[in-house]
């Protein structure tokens, strides 16, 4: 089995995984580009064996491109060439996707991301398809990220903003037609109880979902998971 590493880049936060326990990570922000990434991303793996590397990145990602400049990181991202920087077999996914694919365990499932924004992902059987729920028109003619994100956290008060999560995520379960909902992101761990059919993810999930990104069907040989 080859090795992955998984890479996991936030709006606050750059995470290297490749095992379990095996870990490192450095600051990421908005003055990061893609090309002082690549600089710390290869000082920090240097002694890591690795034949391929999976990146969950926080913006759209079309056909393992980025169409998009990330909110919270610095620009230059549009068409960024990992592979051509890295030197090795590279698979580029929304942040918020692989870290659902990591936490699918069947049926049809919702995925939302409480981090600096809110990231989202609806999986079906083998289909994964990447959301952007967090430009969503909410209240005060603002959008939903704004308040189920950190912004809303300091926007409303934790308890405030509790309530306020329960409520939006409930109706987006409805809305999808979810058999349940996975509450993923660095900000989930707040919540102690959560109502039936809503569930607390875990941020190491998201390297389940690098080591996912593949994985082959063992009849087609085609990779098994479809990103649409």
């Amino acid at each position: 089995m080859q090795k992955t590493l998984v890479v996991d880049i936030g709006g606050t936060h750059v995470k290297l995984i490749m095992q379990r326990n095996k870990r490192r990570a450095f600051d990421s922000g908005p003055r990061m580009g893609p090309k002082d990434f690549i600089k710390r991303l290869k000082a920090n793996s240097r002694d890591w064996k690795f034949e391929n590397i999976s990146i969950g990145f926080p913006a759209p990602i079309r056909d393992g491109k980025i169409v998009r400049n990330p909110k919270h990181l610095g620009k230059g991202w549009l068409d960024f060439n990992f592979r051509k920087s890295l030197g090795k077999p590279v698979q580029v996914i929304n942040d918020a996707a692989m870290q659902a694919l990591g936490s699918y365990h069947g049926k049809r499932m919702l995925f939302l991301g409480l981090g600096t924004g809110l990231g989202s992902a609806l999986l079906l059987e083998n289909l994964l398809f990447p959301l952007e729920l967090g430009d969503l028109p909410y209240r005060d003619r603002d959008i939903i990220e704004n308040f189920l994100g950190i912004p809303g956290i300091k926007r409303l008060g934790l308890k405030k903003w509790k309530r306020e999560v329960i409520f939006a995520v409930s109706h987006l379960k409805r809305s999808f037609i979810a058999d349940y909902v996975v509450l993923g992101g660095g900000n989930a761990h707040r919540f102690r109880r959560l109502p039936k059919g809503i569930e607390r993810g875990k941020n190491e999930n998201a390297f389940l979902g690098g080591l996912r990104l593949w994985e082959k069907n063992p009849r087609t040989g085609k990779r098994k998971w479809r990103i649409l």
